[in-house]
């Protein structure tokens, strides 16, 4: 097992994502990965939720970084706010994250049929925490520009469970592969425990980064109906808290790191 540093950073007002990294790669640091954050899919409702949620932060950039690696000084001085966490990751998983990822990020879009996007939320009542497509999100995503809407998506997951729930929620990553993830060309690239830092002293345990072809197959696993057998009976009752954040994986230049798969329609 290595260390990741997981990163959640909000720059000051004129800071490009761009100068940012620019100033990582002056200084030899070349990031696991590094990812522009589209939005929040699901809030935090107590842990963290103070400094994540405060001021309601607009957070620009998620980066994950091996070992001992720490953001310099004069990359500090662009940063509004930063959230992060040490985390315990294979070290065979993040060796070979760049291959996997640049794969992921470059199959051919057929690869995954679509299925169809709900128009509507997936139950009546909804939970804190639950994963349901919603009237919002299927505004938001069809306000997206197109080169948004149609590349691939990362979603980071931070979880904390119930007292022996461990398990129950082991299981439904287990059933989430078999009957869901695949038809949605859901994947998780990294997972791994926390380990120390501000995640830590809030209590959770463990994160998952999840990739998915688009947002709109996303949305469209969130909103099919064996899914949320698999979250209702297995998911939602393992976890004491969560948050997902939906995230775009760019490159040194700020850019969208893949090319355009082609049309995502809701």
């Amino acid at each position: 097992m290595v260390v990741c540093q997981l990163h959640i950073v909000s720059l000051k007002p004129g800071v490009s994502i761009a100068s940012f990294l620019a100033k990582l790669g002056q200084h030899g640091i070349k990031p696991v990965f590094q990812a522009r954050i589209l939005r929040w899919m699901i809030l935090p409702t107590e842990m963290s939720a103070g400094h994540l949620l405060a001021r309601n932060t607009h957070w620009d950039l998620l980066l994950g970084l091996e070992g001992g690696v720490v953001l310099p000084a004069s990359a500090h001085a662009d940063v509004a706010a930063t959230w992060g966490t040490s985390c315990g990751v294979g070290a065979k998983a993040l060796a070979g994250y760049g291959s996997l990822n640049a794969t992921l990020l470059n199959q051919p879009r057929e690869s995954v049929k679509l299925a169809g996007v709900p128009q509507h939320s997936t139950s009546e009542v909804s939970r804190a925490g639950n994963l349901e497509l919603s009237p919002e999100w299927v505004q938001w995503i069809a306000s997206l520009p197109a080169d948004a809407r149609e590349h691939p998506v990362s979603m980071l997951n931070l979880l904390a469970f119930n007292p022996g729930k461990i398990d129950q929620y082991k299981q439904y990553g287990a059933e989430f592969a078999k009957r869901v993830g695949s038809r949605h060309g859901g994947r998780v690239k990294i997972l791994g425990r926390v380990l120390d830092g501000q995640a830590k002293d809030d209590g959770w345990d463990e994160f998952a980064y999840v990739h998915y072809p688009t947002i709109t197959h996303f949305a469209a696993m969130a909103g099919s109906k064996d899914y949320q057998e698999v979250n209702q009976q297995y998911r939602l009752g393992a976890l004491k808290d969560t948050f997902i954040m939906c995230c775009q994986e760019i490159n040194d230049r700020g850019e969208l790191a893949a090319p355009r798969l082609g049309s995502s329609k809701l």
